[in-house]
């Protein structure tokens, strides 16, 4: 047996009806909307240890890593986790302690805040310190977080601060001399076998910490199920179980809405759920959920705007088909694994080819100013695909198309070539709907063409985003 490798099984050997599983996904294709708002990229579930169901809607696929936004947050838990262990420092640390050089005289509230309210989110900030880091000249994240007035006794008051969890890194990497992602990779990531993680910096070079961590799905299942091991994994402790509990307690109230599973309390970089589970989770539907009286891990990643209905989706349908018995395999068991084979996501509806095409075939569509900087754009058709040419910044870009079929390409920008899949259909003989996803990311753009006498006109919208996304038009000359 490969000890990096989880192990498979079917849902009925290990007390779960596939009934429920298949529910679940029947719901999740009810959800999704045609704009592309809704989307489930991957799901994996676990019981007793076991993979026993797994899919990913195509073009996503199981090698392919996924950025985790604010998940990211539970692994840098889990590094000051090791620290602690080892003895490097105690969530009873002061922070100032840390930057006597940034903050040589610390005075009020900043003599009060801890590691753990850092950890839990109780740093007594009224506003997410995060949101100064960009806007800094000089890229000092350290000082832009040092200098946001804490109007609150920290462990008082709960506020959702991203940059709390950046502070961690940063104080990690003091600590230990190494980078985050560095301390993690013999302490997690080799152990585990979670191969090529990759986390973003500030431009003072210390891992973001609160986001920015890209790994499979099936990583993330296996960093739940090392939770829910109680911090042991192939026999051997890892992590020790007292922080593990420490770590997914409830250490502040964060709301009274018995209904939102973000007003359930909150750990060291892990929310409560209702039904006594837990979760880290990032923007746009990434999830890590561990349900330990049910000895199952749920890992999720996807593009979703509302991140409570996968959650309700989970405690709907598959919370009650998880039994303590093994069950009898039956055409349910081959339905749902015949329905995770065959997952995709949503493309166009719409004709493969349009009267139009001879009109427009090569021609080179100038166009005016505008928020994307495209310059002029060409269309090259061939039978079963486009060839896309987009001149901006007076670089010019080509990509290839599938019609009607998922094509890899990349799109170039200032941080490099990104990954991309892209696709398009005729929605009518003067409208061109074009798919792109940012296949490592939640992100995905649609691109209509309308073309009329002469004169080309381009919409555009993104499908999730941190503010409401909205179509946006490029026109031509």
């Amino acid at each position: 047996m490969n000890e990096f490798l989880l192990e498979r099984s079917t849902p009925e050997q290990q007390g779960v009806k596939s009934g429920s599983i298949l529910s679940f996904l029947q719901a999740v294709e009810q959800c999704r909307s045609k704009d592309m708002g809704q989307d489930f990229h991957s799901f994996m579930m676990l019981r007793h240890g076991y993979v026993i169901a797994e899919g990913w809607w195509g073009p996503y696929q199981k090698e392919i890593p996924h950025i985790l936004f604010s998940l990211s947050k539970s692994f840098t838990s889990t590094a000051i986790g090791f620290a602690v262990s080892e003895g490097l420092l105690s969530v009873e640390d002061l922070v100032v302690s840390y930057f006597k050089e940034e903050y040589p005289n610390p005075s009020g509230n900043w003599n009060k805040m801890r590691i753990k309210h850092l950890l839990n989110m109780s740093t007594g900030h009224v506003e997410d310190t995060t949101d100064f880091f960009f806007k800094r000249e000089d890229g000092n994240w350290v000082k832009a977080f040092l200098e946001v007035p804490v109007e609150k006794e920290p462990g008082t008051h709960f506020l959702y601060n991203t940059g709390a969890t950046y502070m961690l890194s940063v104080i990690l990497q003091r600590v230990t001399g190494q980078k985050l992602i560095d301390y993690l990779r013999t302490r997690l990531f080799e152990p585990l076998g979670i191969e090529k993680p990759v986390w973003e910096e500030c431009p003072m070079g210390y891992n973001t910490g609160g986001f920015g961590l890209s790994v499979r799905t099936e990583d993330i299942a296996k960093f739940g199920q090392l939770y829910l091991n109680q911090g042991i994994w192939n026999g051997k402790q890892l992590l020790p179980k007292a922080w593990i509990e420490e770590a997914t307690t409830s250490h502040i109230s964060n709301g009274d809405n018995p209904e939102s599973d973000w007003n359930q309390g909150y750990g060291y970089q892990f929310w409560r759920c209702r039904h006594d589970i837990y979760r880290g989770d990032g923007a746009f539907g990434q999830f890590c959920i561990v349900m330990p009286k049910e000895d199952v891990v749920i890992a999720i990643t996807g593009g979703m705007k509302d991140m409570q209905l996968p959650l309700n989706l989970v405690f709907e349908h598959l919370l009650p088909g998880i039994t303590n018995e093994t069950l009898t395999e039956g055409s349910d068991t081959t339905t749902l694994k015949e329905k995770l084979n065959s997952l995709q996501v949503m493309l166009p509806d719409g004709m493969k080819q349009s009267e139009i095409i001879p009109k427009i075939n090569g021609r080179c569509f100038p166009l005016r100013d505008n928020m994307y900087q495209f310059e002029t754009i060409t269309f090259q058709f061939e039978t079963d695909k486009i060839l896309l040419k987009i001149l901006s910044k007076g670089k010019e870009q080509e990509l290839e198309i599938g019609i009607g079929y998922w094509t890899k390409g990349f799109m170039e920008n200032d941080r490099g070539k990104i990954p991309v899949m892209l696709t398009g259909i005729w929605q009518e003989n003067t409208k061109l709907s074009l798919s792109c996803r940012y296949i490592e990311t939640p992100f995905a753009d649609q691109m209509i063409v309308s073309f009329q006498n002469d004169q080309i006109q381009i919409a555009m919208k993104e499908n999730v985003g941190f503010s409401e996304p909205t179509w946006n038009e490029v026109l031509g000359i």
